[in-house]
Parts: structure tokens; C-alpha cells; sequence
């Protein structure tokens, strides 16, 4: 039912203005930003995330996809190319037809506009489906873009599981372009199916990311931002750094002082505005991360701080998924622990002698997604950048997006780029004319 509306509203809405478009989106993010208190909460009592990081990231996030894509295409442009005076070629972009939009629960309503504003600004419908662990906030946007009067098939919103609604969206002959985020095995088994039948994916897939500091590095911002990349969102954020690694000559400074930080990190009621870290998306993701804290011990880590269920919660809070953020050492770079993505409040610390080592083990993972590098020698930033496997590298920050680059990952971490015009064009078929300009 959601393609055969999308199918009927496909050629008016790749026929409307762009201007028109942009109207839409634009009206769609300023209901979200009249409603960002409602949007916040409910994001926060869907997902298990603090109220604050839901006020501050998440939902201005969320506007600003949709206004950044509403405007985009209003600047975008074709290329031309004269050719010896012979010859005009000229490349034209239309819309591919029916866009499949899959997010994931993390970061809810942040990466469900993150793909289905570029597809509806690039003028395709939209067919989409949300995480059934955190459905709330996409419906209320589908509600949202009802009210300001997006046409009837143009966005379509189907909620179910990945093995039902996921799949039966991925394999739709009639569903050109496939945008996932998620696990890599789902990730692959939407390749397994969408490539046969040609169609254009876009996925966004794990990451084990590694986080580099140097000892010349800005000691307390490098702690600092290090604490924040490791444990925003309980962890739940497929960029978060993870593994850590130490140039040995500040190591054991830099475990005491991180330590310490992760400690301070108590566990609290997600609706508090003071709260710092809040619940897991679900009970069983809050085993298989338990699961995984024993496995580390099993390879000879010590768990120095957290990896327990917090005792001291809120009454409200009592029988919430919660687990304080956990530390870990001791462990080799090349063990299942520093391989596989966690996703949740644990992180793992390891010395590194040489800059060659740290090198080696970043890329020591079957992920590329990011990298971060603390040091205020900026050849050698350069230098680690251009070597380190990962689609994104920051060097003395973490999480600092710009809307209009590139994002996306290496090896497993995924195929493909979304943001800025990447994300635009990849829901485009790209055409090439040629006119003959000389006379035959």
C-alpha cells in the first residue's frame, strides 16, 4: 500500500518546483522547531537517552537536515562542457523514483531525516521505516508533514521489524534506492538481495573506532573529549571511540585521569536535565553488552571501573536498562574485544610506542568508519590522517559535522557516502547529453 502511494504521487512530486520542495521541508522543520520540547521528551521515553542530549543534539539535528536539504537544491547546478567547439555536453540529474529509507534506534528522528530529507528534496517519494524499538518520533513527523501539506504518497511511513517491514521495503521491485543504517550483517543481507535485483544502495554500517592520543597532546581536552566519545548516548553511537590508545609516556596519567571521569558519569533518570548518562535502548541490547564485558575478562582484560548495573536509581528508574560506563585494560590490540563493535558504555585503553603502532592497531578491525588523533604536531596529524583506514578522521575534536561533506565508512563500515551533495545525488540518475555545435 505505501508503493502504490508513493507510485501515484511519483511524477507530480518529481515535477514540482524545487522552489515548492523547499517550501515543504522548510514548513516541516519549522513544525519540528515549534514542537522541539515534545519531540525532545518523547525521544528521550522512546530511546533511554538523557533529556539534554536529546534538547541539544537530536531534535536541532533533526531541523537542521530537513532545512539544510530543503535549501541545498536550490544551489545546486549542472555541468556543461564545450567540447573543441564541436560539441555541447551537458548532465542532467533527475530523480531515481521510489526511495527506501531504513534508520536506526540510536539516534531516532537525528538519522530518519538524515535520509529521507534528501530523497524528498531530490524529488523522489519516499517509502521509510523507523527502528520498532524507537518509533515515536518519526510518526510524529510524519504527522507533522501531513499538517503542513505534504501531498498524499509522497512520504510514506511503514513501522514493523527489520526481518518483515525492513525487508519486505528492500526487496519491492519497484524501490530503486535502498538507504540503511544499522549492523553490518543486516547491512549485508540487504546487499544479498538488493544487488541482484540493481538496485543503488546507500549503507551505513558498524564501527569500532579508534581514538589516538599523543603525548604532546592537550592533556585535559584529549581526556576530555575522549570521555565524551566514548560514552555519549551510553555509547550507542556508531562514531563513538571506543578503543583507545596511548603513546605510552602519558599512559598511565591518562587511565587515572580518565578513569576518574568515567566514575563521576552516575547513571539517572533520562528525564532529569542534570542526568549524564541514561538507560540502554533495550533489555537484551543490555545483555549483549554484559555478555560482552565477560568476554573481555575471558581474554585477560580488567574491568578497572563500571561494567555493573547501577544500584542507587530513581524509583521511576528502578527496573530500567541502565549499566554504568565501563573501562577497560590490559588487553592486546588484536583481540575480540578491540575487533567487534560493542555499541554501549565500554571502552578499552592500550599503550602504543611508536606512531607506526598506533597506526596498525586502528586499522587492525574488519570497520573504517572514523578515527580521532589528539596532538599538537600537525604534520604528524596530517601524516596519521592519510594513513588511518576510516571515512571520517577528526584531530583534536570529536563529532564536529558539517553537513555538507562526505560521510561514511571503509571496509565493513559500509558502501557508500551520504551528506551534502553526495546524499542529493545519490537518490539522482545522472544523464549526459551532447548536442553538435559545428555543422555536419
Amino acid at each position: 500500500m505505501a508503493v502504490d502511494a508513493a507510485r501515484s504521487a511519483r511524477e507530480s512530486w518529481r515535477k514540482t518546483p524545487r522552489s515548492e520542495r523547499c517550501r515543504l521541508l522548510t514548513a516541516l522543520a519549522d513544525r519540528v522547531a515549534r514542537d522541539a520540547e515534545r519531540f525532545a521528551v518523547a525521544e528521550t521515553v522512546d530511546n533511554g537517552k538523557p533529556i539534554t542530549l536529546s534538547r541539544t543534539v537530536d531534535i536541532p539535528r533533526a531541523i537542521a537536515n530537513l532545512r539544510f536539504f530543503a535549501t541545498a537544491i536550490l544551489h545546486d547546478h549542472d555541468e556543461a562542457y564545450a567540447t573543441d567547439g564541436q560539441a555541447l555536453h551537458y548532465v542532467l540529474r533527475t530523480p531515481r523514483g521510489i526511495a527506501g529509507c531504513i534508520s536506526p534506534w540510536n539516534l531516532p528522528i537525528y538519522l530518519f531525516t538524515w535520509k529521507i530529507a534528501p530523497a524528498l528534496a531530490a524529488g523522489c517519494p519516499v517509502v521509510a521505516k523507523p527502528s520498532e524499538l524507537t518509533p515515536m518520533t518519526a510518526t510524529m513527523l510524519a504527522e507533522a508533514a501531513i499538517e503542513v501539506g505534504f501531498p498524499p504518497g509522497v512520504f510514506n511511513l511503514v513501522h514493523g521489524r527489520g526481518d518483515q517491514a525492513g525487508s519486505a521495503i528492500v526487496s519491492h521491485p519497484e524501490i530503486t534506492s535502498i538507504s540503511f543504517t544499522g549492523g553490518t550483517v543486516t547491512g549485508a543481507r540487504i546487499a544479498q538481495t538488493a544487488a541482484p535485483m540493481f538496485k543503488k544502495l546507500s549503507l551505513e554500517l558498524g564501527g569500532k573506532n579508534a581514538n589516538i592520543v599523543f603525548a604532546d597532546a592537550d592533556f585535559d581536552h584529549a581526556v576530555s573529549e575522549s570521555v565524551r566519545a566514548s560514552f555519549a548516548n551510553q555509547g550507542q553511537i556508531c562514531l563513538c571511540g571506543s578503543r583507545i590508545l596511548v603513546e605510552r609516556a602519558i599512559y598511565a596519567r591518562f587511565v587515572d585521569a580518565f578513569v576518574a571521569r568515567a566514575a563521576a558519569l552516575a547513571c539517572g533518570d533520562p528525564l532529569e536535565a542534570e542526568t549524564k548518562q541514561g538507560a540502554l535502548v533495550s533489555a537484551a541490547h543490555r545483555e549483549k553488552v554484559e555478555r560482552c564485558l565477560h568476554a573481555a575478562r575471558q581474554e585477560g582484560g580488567r574491568v578497572i571501573v563500571g561494567g555493573r548495573r547501577p544500584q542507587t536509581l530513581p524509583e521511576r528508574c528502578r527496573d530500567g536498562f541502565f549499566l554504568e560506563p565501563a573501562v577497560i585494560v590490559d588487553l592486546p590490540h588484536r583481540c575480540a574485544t578491540n575487533a567487534e563493535e560493542i555499541f554501549g558504555p565500554v571502552v578499552t585503553i592500550a599503550p602504543f610506542d611508536l606512531e607506526s603502532e598506533a597506526i596498525g592497531a586502528a586499522n587492525a578491525t574488519r570497520y573504517g568508519l572514523s578515527a580521532t588523533i589528539f596532538t599538537r604536531d600537525l604534520p604528524r596529524a596530517h601524516r596519521a590522517a592519510a594513513q588511518l583506514d576510516a571515512g571520517t578522521v577528526w584531530i583534536n575534536t570529536w563529532l564536529f559535522r558539517d553537513l555538507r561533506v562526505p560521510f561514511g565508512g571503509m571496509k565493513e563500515s559500509g558502501v557508500g557516502r551520504e551528506g551534502g551533495y553526495d546524499a542529493l545525488r545519490f537518490f539522482c540518475e545522472t544523464k549526459t547529453v551532447c548536442v553538435r555545435t559545428e555543422p555536419c
